[in-house]
C-alpha cells in the first residue's frame, strides 16, 4: 500500500468483511451494500482527476475534499499527483461524559457515596437561564429553580435591591403549565440570549431529563436553583462588578432564608486591578466567603493567550 493512505485505512481494505463488521473504527466511512468508502483526502491543484474516480467529491476549504469511492479505485485515488493524503473517516463521541469521569463526578454520584445535591442549592450568577429546559424541571414539571432574579427586567426587584425582577419558583410554575408559548413567556419574560448560563447550570445541576438515559446530568442533579441574570440593557452588553457583588449578596440572602447550603459559581470575570486581593470587590467576595454555609465555584477563565501580561527590564539612564 502506498504511504499516501494512512495505517487505519491500509489495515481496513486489507480486513475481511468479517473483521470490518466486528470493529466500530474498520467499519466506519464503508458502506458494505456499495462497496463505496467516504474518504478524507488532502488534494493540491485541481479535482478534475479526483471526480474522474470519485461517485461523488465534495470540495472544503484549504485543499481539502470529502470523497466517495468504490473500493476497488482507492489505489487509483492515492496515485494521482494532485493526491497529497488520504484518511477515512473516524466516529465522533459526545465529550460530555468524558468530561465527567475525569473530573470523578462520575465516581461520587455512585454508591458508596451516592451524592447528588439534594438538600443543597446551586447558584449559578450569570447569563440567565432557559427555565423551560427539561434539566432544570422535576419528574412532575414543576422548576427546580427557587428563584430568579433577572437584573435586566425592571419592574419588581428583590426586596432590598433596586434594580431587575425577580421571579419565584410559583410563578415560574405558572407559566410552564401553559401550552402557549408565547403566553408562557409572556408571563416569565427573562431569557437566557447567549446559553452561557444554561450551559454552566446544566454542567453544575442539570438532571440529564433532556438526553437519552440521562447521561448527561451535571454534578448536583437533585440541587435546587437560584439565578441571577445579571447586567442592566447597555450598549457593550456585558454587566459590571456592581451587579456581580448584588447577585453574591442576593444569593446568600436567600440561602440563609431557606436554611440550606449553596454552592455559588461565578463564571464571569475580568484581569483588571492587582490581583492581590486588595480591591473592594475582591475583599467582598472574601466577606461572602464567610457568610452562611457556601462554597463559590469560579472560572479560571479564557484569555490564557490573549497576552494580557507584560515583562521587561527598567534601566536608569
Amino acid at each position: 500500500m502506498t504511504q499516501k493512505i494512512e495505517n487505519l485505512l491500509n489495515l481496513a481494505l486489507e480486513a475481511t468483511e468479517e473483521e470490518r463488521r466486528e470493529s466500530i473504527e474498520l467499519e466506519t466511512g464503508y458502506d458494505p451494500l456499495e462497496r463505496e468508502w467516504e474518504l478524507i483526502v488532502k488534494y493540491s491543484g485541481s479535482t478534475e482527476s479526483i471526480r474522474g474516480l470519485a461517485v461523488s467529491v465534495t470540495e472544503l476549504l484549504g485543499g481539502y475534499a470529502v470523497v466517495v469511492i468504490k473500493e476497488n479505485k482507492i489505489e487509483a485515488l492515492a496515485a494521482l499527483d494532485e493526491v497529497e493524503f488520504i484518511e477515512k473517516p473516524k466516529n465522533l463521541y459526545f465529550q460530555a461524559e468524558n468530561g465527567r469521569r475525569a473530573s470523578c463526578i462520575d465516581a461520587v454520584q455512585i454508591p458508596p457515596l451516592s451524592l447528588s445535591g439534594r438538600g443543597i442549592l446551586v447558584a449559578v450568577i450569570d447569563s440567565g437561564i432557559d427555565y423551560e429546559n427539561p434539566d432544570f424541571r422535576n419528574e412532575d414539571g414543576t422548576t427546580r429553580i427557587a428563584a430568579l432574579w433577572d437584573q435586566t427586567i425592571p419592574g419588581n426587584p428583590p426586596e432590598g435591591y433596586a434594580r431587575g425582577t425577580e421571579y419565584t419558583s410559583e410563578q415560574i410554575n405558572e407559566a410552564l403549565v401553559l401550552t402557549d408559548r408565547e403566553e408562557r413567556r409572556a408571563l416569565i419574560p427573562s431569557r437566557d440570549n447567549s446559553g452561557h448560563g444554561t450551559a454552566v447550570a446544566g454542567i453544575a445541576a442539570g438532571n440529564g431529563r433532556g438526553s437519552e438515559e440521562r447521561r448527561l446530568r451535571g454534578a448536583a442533579p437533585e440541587s435546587r436553583l437560584i439565578i441571577v441574570k445579571m447586567g442592566l440593557p447597555r450598549d457593550e452588553g456585558f454587566p459590571r462588578t456592581t451587579e456581580l457583588m448584588e447577585g453574591v449578596d442576593y444569593v446568600l440572602r436567600r440561602a440563609v432564608e431557606m436554611r440550606m447550603p449553596v454552592a455559588v459559581n461565578l463564571s464571569f470575570g475580568n484581569t483588571y486591578g492587582s490581583h492581590d486581593g486588595t480591591s473592594l470587590v475582591e475583599q467582598f467576595l472574601d466577606a461572602a466567603a464567610d457568610v452562611w454555609k457556601n462554597v463559590f465555584c469560579v472560572g479560571s477563565g479564557n484569555e490564557g493567550a490573549a497576552a494580557g501580561h507584560a515583562a521587561g527590564r527598567l534601566t536608569e539612564e
